[in-house]
């Protein structure tokens, strides 16, 4: 069952992700594009809350890992 914490968590993950690739495509960063991207499409796999949560830190950190 979806908590308020899950709901709100993936509310946070869309924004981040919509940001993410209009970052990516404006100032054509493909790092930045694709992480946008696989925070889009992460939640539709189905995987558990906290496995999902940590993909997402992973896909939210790594334009700042990899910075070209």
């Amino acid at each position: 069952m979806f908590t308020t914490s899950h709901i709100l968590t993936y509310i946070f993950l869309g924004a981040a992700a919509f940001a993410y690739m209009v970052y990516g495509k404006q100032q054509k960063k493909a790092v930045a594009m694709l992480s946008g991207i696989g925070l889009a499409v992460i939640p539709y796999f189905g995987f558990g809350f906290w496995y999902m949560t940590g993909i997402s830190v992973l896909l939210l950190a790594l334009p700042f890992l990899l910075r070209f």
